[in-house]
C-alpha cells in the first residue's frame, strides 16, 4: 500500500512546488539570485559588504506614455481634419508628428494584444475576443509568456509601469476571484492597474472598477470614467516621483471613449448644438477638404461612395435629422471631453517638468468607427429581434436620454461612415482601410526635430513597441520571468522620425477578423469582405494599388489577376505562419470559454461584487435556481440577496415590503416582477429560492420558494441570456444601477446572508451543505 501511495504523493509534491513557483512568477519579475561580490569576514568589521545590482534604465531615458482611444475613425478629430475639437491632441501633433499611414487590426482585443506585445494578434493568440476563444493557438486568448508585453520588457529595463482603463485581453476562465492572475495586467508586467479588466466597454457614469486584482466599491459620486482614470494616472505619476526616484515610468492609458455607450455631461454635448444639422454627407465634404489642407490625405482625395445602407441625409424626415444630429453632438462632446481629461495628464507632466523628456504615442482608435449602432442608432438596449422601424420610434421617444446615465448610446451608421472619411466600411472589416486605418500621433521633444511634421510611412500597431524600445535604448532580455523570448514581429518606425522621405520598412502585413481578410505588400492590397455563413472559398477578393488609390475606390482585380493571385498566395503563407487558421465567422459550434462552463453550482458569499465571468452561465439560456441561505430579523428586513446587471437589463432577487421578489429585465424596457403571495416572511434562519426555467419557445417561468414551500410564480413572456453588459454579480447589494424600479442602489440587505448558490439543476431541492 505504501509503495502504491508513493507515486501520487510525489506527484502532489511536485505539483505543489510548481504552483508555488508559478505564483512567484505571477507576483514578481524574475529576479534570480546574483553572485555575491563582497567578502564575508567573521565580523562585520572584517566584512566587505555588497548589494545586488538593481535594474536601471539608460541614463536620461525618457518617460513613455501610450494613449489608446477606442472606436474612432480617421475623420473624427480636428487633429486629422475632423469637426470634433481635440486641442490636446492638436498640440501634441503640432509639436510632434502625424502618421497618416498607420494601421490597427480592425477590432479591439486583437489590437490591444498586438500593441502590448509587438506581435501580430493571432501570433499573440488573440485572433478575436476572450469571449469567443476556441482551442487553437490563434484564438485561445492565452497570450504566451514567451511574447512579453511592453510593460514586462520596460520593467526589466528599470521602468515603473502603470496601466489604466480598458484591458480586455484576459481569458474569461481567469476572470474569477480565485484567478489565476498571471494574465491580468499586474501579471503581465504592470505594477499598478486601475480600470476594467473584462468586457469591451464600460458604463461611463457607473463604471465597474478594479485596482490590481480587486474590485473597488462603487462610490456613486457622479464622476465620469474619464475623470477617474485621469485622476489616478496623475496620482501614479506623482507617487512614483515623490520619493526622489529617478526611474522613468511607462504609462498605458486606454480610454473607454469613443466606444459605446456614448455618455457625457450635457455641457460638453451642448457645445455642438446645431453643428451637425447639415448631416453626414456635408460632414464628409467638409472634413476631406480639411484633411487635404492639413496634408493628411493626398491632394487629389475624393469622398468615396456612401457605404451600402446609409441614406442620403436630404431624404430623412425632420424627426430623424433631429435625432441623428443629437447622436453626433453627444459623440463629439464625448470625444472632446476625453481630450480634455487626457490634457489634464499632459498638463501635469508639463507642470512637473517631465514633458520635455517624455515620449508619447497616441493611437486614435483601436479600429475604425463602430458599425454596431445600426442604421438608426440606439439610445438604449431594446433587446434582440426589434425592427429598425420600432428602434427608430423608441429612439425618437427617448431623445432626451442621449448621453445621460440612463442611456446606452451608439450613433447610427451614417455618422460612423462620416467619421471614417476618407475610407469606406468600418470597424470589424479587416479587408478595408475603414476598419484598419487610424491616426497616429508621436510626440517626443528630445527626439523629434521637425514640429508638426507629416509622416506617410506604412505602419502597424505592432510597430509601436519596437519603436519605443529603440527610442528609449531598451533591450529585450533573452529571458523574461524565466521564459525565453520570441522575436518581436513589428518594425521600428524610429527611422522615420527625422526623415520624412525614408523608404517604408514595414512592407508586408496581413489582416483578418471573422473571416474578412486582406494582405498588404509594397503598396498593393488584396482583400475580401466575408459574409457570415458563406463558404470562404466563394468569397470575392478585391485588389487595390494604395500608392495611387489610397482609399480603395478602384478595384483592379479583373485588370490584374496575376497580382491578385500573388497576394492571395502570400496571405495564405502569412496566415499559416501567424496562426490565422482556422478561419471562424461565428457560425461554428461554440461554448462560452468561462471557468464555470462545466460547473453546475456556484457558491457566493455576502459582500461579494464579482467580475462578470462568475455568472458566465447566465450568458446562455440555461435554467437555474438562486438559493439564499439567509436570516431575517423581522418585518423591517429588506434588501438585495443577489443582483446581476442593471437598469439596462438583468435580474435582482430581493426582499421588499415583507415579500420575496425577483425582477427579470430583458433589456428592451420590459421588466417582469414576481413576488411571494404571503404578506410576511418568517423570521430567523430561512432558505429563499427562485427557480428560473426556460422554455424552447423563448418564454420562461419564475417560481419562488420559502423554506421549499412555493410562495409565488409568474410566466416570462420573453427571456434573454446576454443583456447583462456592464454590471457583474453582487451579493447583498445592487451596486451600480438598479435592476428593479422599486428601489435605489445599493439597497443593501439588512438581515444576514450566509451564502447564495447559483444552481443550474433548476427546480431541484438544493443541498446547501
Amino acid at each position: 500500500m505504501m509503495k502504491n501511495l508513493s507515486f501520487p504523493v510525489k506527484q502532489m509534491a511536485l505539483a505543489a512546488m510548481a504552483w508555488i513557483a508559478s505564483n512567484q512568477v505571477v507576483n514578481a519579475q524574475h529576479t534570480p539570485l546574483q553572485p555575491y561580490k563582497g567578502k564575508i569576514g567573521k565580523t562585520v568589521k572584517e566584512t566587505q559588504e555588497a548589494w545586488p545590482e538593481k535594474k536601471k534604465a539608460a541614463k536620461g531615458a525618457p518617460n513613455v506614455v501610450w494613449i489608446l482611444l477606442d472606436d474612432i475613425g480617421y475623420g473624427a478629430i480636428s487633429t486629422f481634419g475632423g469637426l470634433i475639437n481635440t486641442p490636446t491632441l492638436d498640440s501634441l501633433a503640432n509639436n510632434g508628428l502625424r502618421y497618416t499611414n498607420f494601421h490597427t487590426t480592425a477590432i479591439c482585443a486583437p489590437t490591444r494584444a498586438a500593441l502590448l506585445t509587438g506581435r501580430n494578434s493571432h501570433s499573440a493568440h488573440m485572433g478575436l475576443f476572450p469571449e469567443t476563444a476556441i482551442g487553437t493557438p490563434g484564438y485561445d486568448a492565452q497570450i504566451p509568456f514567451e511574447k512579453a508585453t511592453v510593460a514586462e520588457i520596460l520593467k526589466e529595463n528599470g521602468y515603473n509601469t502603470f496601466a489604466l482603463g480598458k484591458w480586455h485581453i484576459t481569458p474569461l476562465a481567469d476572470l474569477t476571484p480565485a484567478g489565476p492572475f498571471n494574465r491580468w495586467p499586474t501579471g503581465r508586467g504592470f505594477e499598478q492597474f486601475y480600470g476594467f479588466p473584462s468586457r469591451g466597454s464600460i458604463d461611463q457614469w457607473h463604471p465597474e472598477l478594479w485596482e490590481g486584482t480587486h474590485r473597488l466599491k462603487d462610490q456613486q459620486d457622479g464622476k465620469h470614467f474619464n475623470e477617474l482614470i485621469a485622476d489616478r494616472a496623475i496620482s501614479y505619476i506623482s507617487g512614483q516621483g515623490s520619493g526622489g526616484s529617478e526611474k522613468p515610468f511607462f504609462l498605458y492609458l486606454a480610454t473607454g471613449a469613443g466606444h459605446a455607450p456614448h455618455q457625457v455631461a450635457k455641457e460638453w454635448s451642448d457645445k455642438y448644438k446645431g453643428k451637425f444639422d447639415e448631416g453626414w454627407d456635408v460632414y464628409r465634404e467638409k472634413v476631406i477638404a480639411n484633411q487635404i489642407k492639413l496634408g493628411v490625405v493626398p491632394k487629389n482625395a475624393k469622398v468615396p461612395p456612401r457605404n451600402p445602407g446609409v441614406k442620403d441625409w436630404n431624404t430623412l424626415s425632420a424627426n430623424e435629422k433631429k435625432l441623428y444630429a443629437r447622436f453626433m453632438e453627444t459623440y463629439a462632446g464625448f470625444l472632446e471631453y476625453t481630450d480634455h481629461e487626457i490634457g489634464r495628464v499632459i498638463t501635469h507632466l508639463k507642470e512637473s517638468g517631465q514633458l520635455e523628456n517624455t515620449l508619447v504615442f497616441v493611437s486614435v482608435g483601436d479600429n475604425g468607427a463602430s458599425k454596431e449602432g445600426t442604421f438608426v442608432g440606439t439610445v438604449n438596449n431594446y433587446g434582440a429581434g426589434i425592427s429598425e422601424e420600432e428602434r427608430l420610434k423608441k429612439n425618437i421617444e427617448n431623445i432626451d436620454l442621449i448621453g445621460t446615465e440612463f442611456s446606452k448610446v451608439n450613433y447610427p451608421l451614417g455618422w460612423s461612415a462620416a467619421t471614417n472619411v476618407p475610407f469606406r466600411h468600418w470597424k470589424q472589416d479587416a479587408n478595408s482601410e475603414g476598419g484598419t486605418h487610424n491616426p497616429l500621433i508621436v510626440f517626443y521633444p528630445k527626439g523629434i526635430k521637425e514640429k508638426g511634421g507629416i509622416r506617410n510611412q506604412y505602419g502597424h500597431v505592432i510597430d509601436i513597441l519596437p519603436t519605443t524600445l529603440e527610442l528609449v535604448n531598451a533591450k529585450v532580455p533573452e529571458n523574461i520571468n524565466g521564459y525565453k523570448q520570441d522575436i518581436i514581429e513589428g518594425t521600428s518606425l524610429a527611422y522615420s522620425l527625422n526623415d520624412a522621405g525614408a523608404k517604408d520598412r514595414h512592407t508586408v502585413q496581413y489582416y483578418e477578423i471573422r473571416g474578412s481578410r486582406s494582405i498588404y505588400k509594397d503598396g498593393w492590397k488584396a482583400g475580401s469582405l466575408h459574409v457570415k455563413g458563406q463558404d470562404y472559398n466563394n468569397d470575392t477578393w478585391e485588389l487595390y494599388n494604395l500608392k495611387e488609390d489610397f482609399n480603395e475606390v478602384n478595384n483592379l482585380a479583373e485588370q490584374n489577376p496575376v497580382k491578385l493571385k500573388e497576394l492571395k498566395t502570400l496571405f495564405d503563407s502569412e496566415a499559416t505562419k501567424y496562426n490565422v487558421y482556422p478561419l471562424k465567422d461565428g457560425t461554428e459550434p461554440f461554448v462560452l470559454p468561462t471557468a464555470y462552463k462545466d460547473i453546475d453550482r456556484v457558491v457566493l458569499y455576502p459582500g461579494q461584487s464579482t467580475i462578470v465571468d462568475v455568472a458566465g452561465p447566465f450568458a446562455v439560456k440555461r435554467s437555474f435556481s438562486l438559493i439564499a441561505d439567509a436570516e431575517i430579523n423581522g418585518v423591517e428586513t429588506e434588501g438585495v440577496l443577489l443582483s446581476r446587471g442593471g437598469f439596462e437589463g438583468g435580474l435582482s432577487f430581493f426582499i421588499q415590503n415583507h415579500k420575496l421578489n425577483l425582477v427579470y429585465a430583458v433589456g428592451d424596457g420590459t421588466k417582469y416582477v414576481v413576488s411571494s403571495e404571503n404578506a410576511t416572511l418568517p423570521t430567523g434562519k430561512v432558505q429563499l429560492r427562485a427557480d428560473v426555467k426556460y422554455a424552447e419557445n423563448g418564454s420562461g417561468v419564475v417560481s419562488l420558494f420559502v423554506n421549499n414551500v412555493k410562495a409565488g410564480e409568474s410566466k416570462l413572456e420573453k427571456t434573454t441570456g446576454s443583456v447583462y453588459l456592464h454590471e457583474g454579480v453582487n451579493v447583498g447589494i445592487d451596486d451600480l444601477t438598479p435592476v428593479a424600479d422599486s428601489y435605489k442602489v445599493p439597497f443593501a440587505f439588512t438581515g444576514k446572508i450566509n451564502k447564495v448558490v447559483i444552481d443550474y439543476n433548476a427546480g431541484q431541492q438544493a443541498n446547501l451543505k
